[in-house]
């Protein structure tokens, strides 16, 4: 019998929570700017899974950007503090939908959207 691929999803964390989100957790290494706890309705905030201050200064949400944004961060991923996230997340992914959130206005080309494709794969 074939595993079945997790379902990882991506969305925005000032989005109302939905019934099919399943594990909510915050992927940024920063707090979304006004957002309470309670409004914020996660299970997890996994900071050492985001990218580093360098790389997302670097980054700074520039589309131009996003796909060699997405190579280093896949090798970031590789290092230790990361790594034991990933893992982390994958389990629960495998548990249960995760639906990765993000402060970024632009979902799709997150740090959240490569943590899904990797998560995915």
């Amino acid at each position: 019998m074939a595993a079945t691929k997790p379902n990882v999803r991506v969305r925005r964390v000032y989005e109302d929570p939905e019934d099919q989100d399943g594990t909510r957790v915050l992927v940024d290494r920063i707090w979304p700017r006004g957002l309470t706890k309670d409004r914020a309705d996660l299970d997890e905030w996994c900071k050492e899974v985001a990218p580093s201050t360098e790389l997302r200064k670097w980054y700074s949400h520039d589309p131009q950007r996003f796909k060699e944004f997405g190579h280093r961060y896949r090798a970031e991923l590789q290092e230790p503090e990361h790594a034991e996230a990933l893992a982390h997340l994958r389990d629960v992914a495998k548990r249960r939908t995760l639906t990765l959130l993000t402060a970024t206005k632009q979902a799709d080309i997150s740090e959240a959207a490569v943590l899904a494709e990797v998560l995915q794969s």
